[in-house]
């Protein structure tokens, strides 16, 4: 794997050039891990009601000021935070470095915006990837090309400061340079690719489109690209800096809080993607905000993800003490419970393959390495349940949960028309109380 400047045959640049087979193995941890946390911290989760409250209330550098004067999280302990994580089932976390406020979690040599000069006074960064390291979860680091407190960043319709009149942008932005914020950008970046080891992980966000919008010129994102493979050739990107179109630009998509219908594509072929979700309906700390997805949700987001091929990044906002919310702490429990049995479905797998449909109201995953394929049972059936066309493709079924076996049989009901089973289908006799289990799953031994 090399970095290469070099244009492809369609005159494009390449970013970063290798085989099929070196990217596979290059993403192969993420794509068994399939489960992660996302953790948004910074002087938003003081104010507690959504990270954007800067831009939502139009404050002024100067208005923020007070929570960077205040910030202590005496309560921060990513020890903990890395305990919790694993016990829920996941395998990798990304935390934010810098988001579009501008404070760096990281002692810094290029800002003083920084948590080093706060009442908190420790690179906080330094001490989570410790913590989690020492826990076995990959590492990673969210970085946001936004920045609302640097003075030399270009007001966009994003910026606290936007004004409500088109004719208004040249005048609020004369003698604010792109160029210096662009090396203020890529210092950083190289900062965070350099300090703390091995980073697994890098999630840029975010380019966005016209009016008054950001795009990868803005951020110079092929030379930061470059610079990235160049830091950390192992590390897996996501797609926000707009660079789609450049090989090695990107690594995996990022539907963010939506389901999706399918395995994602790109130019008519199947891509890595991961979805980025919240508890509620905030990244940040957000006191005051009540829509929690629960449990059965929650799992569901999951099943149904790792079953379109995909990842799922849950995220977590800590308080402006540095805990985690209750609410929270409860989510990752209940998650974790179900994981403790159940992440055989999880783990290493993925899409069924073609001639496996699941019955209604199930969703199957499937691990091509032991070959064994799971049947989610997110509703659950009255003692029998049809498989179509599974009669000469399993030989076994067991409840993963305990292990129990599971009866297989020919298909009968009474009155019923014959023609409503078909030759190849197989029956599941399963106990008529369903299994103290959220979501029970059926682990299906192939042929």
């Amino acid at each position: 794997m090399i970095v290469c400047q070099s244009l492809n045959v369609f005159g494009q640049e390449k970013i970063w050039e290798e085989t099929p087979a070196q990217k596979k193995e290059r993403m192969q941890w993420w794509t068994d891990a399939r489960f992660g946390m996302f953790i948004h911290f910074g002087l938003y989760s003081q104010a507690a009601r959504h990270e954007w409250v800067m831009r939502k209330e139009k404050m002024s550098v100067e208005e923020y000021e007070k929570y960077f004067e205040l910030f202590n999280p005496d309560l921060y302990d990513p020890k903990v935070w890395a305990k919790k994580a694993k016990a829920a089932g996941m395998k990798y976390a990304v935390i934010t470095t810098k988001h579009h406020e501008g404070f760096t979690l990281f002692d810094s040599e290029y800002t003083d915006y920084k948590i080093t000069n706060t009442p908190y006074g420790k690179d906080a960064i330094q001490e989570w990837v410790d913590a989690f390291r020492a826990e076995g979860l990959k590492v990673g680091f969210y970085y946001s090309l936004l920045d609302w407190h640097h003075p030399e960043y270009t007001i966009d319709r994003n910026h606290p400061l936007s004004p409500e009149n088109e004719e208004d942008y040249a005048k609020l932005n004369k003698g604010r340079d792109m160029d210096i914020y662009r090396e203020y950008l890529k210092n950083h970046v190289r900062e965070i690719l350099t300090k703390y080891g091995k980073i697994d992980l890098l999630w840029l966000d975010y380019s966005f489109p016209n009016p008054h919008g950001k795009f990868a010129e803005d951020w110079d994102s092929a030379g930061l690209m470059k610079m990235v493979r160049e830091l950390q050739p192992e590390i897996i990107v996501n797609d926000r800096a707009d660079l789609k179109e450049y090989e090695g630009g990107w690594d995996f998509t990022t539907p963010e809080q939506f389901t999706v219908e399918k395995w994602l594509e790109y130019n008519g072929e199947r891509v890595a993607w991961e979805t980025c979700q919240t508890f509620s309906g905030s990244w940040g700390y957000y006191r005051d905000e009540y829509t929690w997805k629960n449990k059965r949700q929650l799992l569901t987001l999951l099943i149904e993800s790792v079953s379109k091929g995909g990842n799922v990044l849950l995220n977590v906002g800590p308080t402006g003490r540095g805990a985690f919310d209750p609410r929270v702490d409860k989510a990752l429990a209940e998650m974790g419970e179900w994981m403790a049995y159940n992440s055989r479905a999880i783990y290493e797998c993925t899409q069924a393959p073609e001639g496996f449909t699941a019955p209604p109201n199930t969703v199957l995953t499937y691990n091509p390495k032991s070959k064994r394929l799971y049947l989610h049972l997110l509703n659950y059936p009255t003692k029998n349940l049809l498989l179509k066309d599974f009669k000469y493709k399993i030989k076994y079924a067991q409840f993963l949960h305990d292990a129990s076996e599971i009866e297989l049989t020919e298909p009968y009901s009474h009155w019923m028309i014959e023609q409503e089973f078909g030759e190849n289908d197989i029956n599941l006799v399963l106990p008529v109380t369903k299994p103290d289990v959220e979501i029970p799953v059926i682990e299906l031994f192939l042929k």
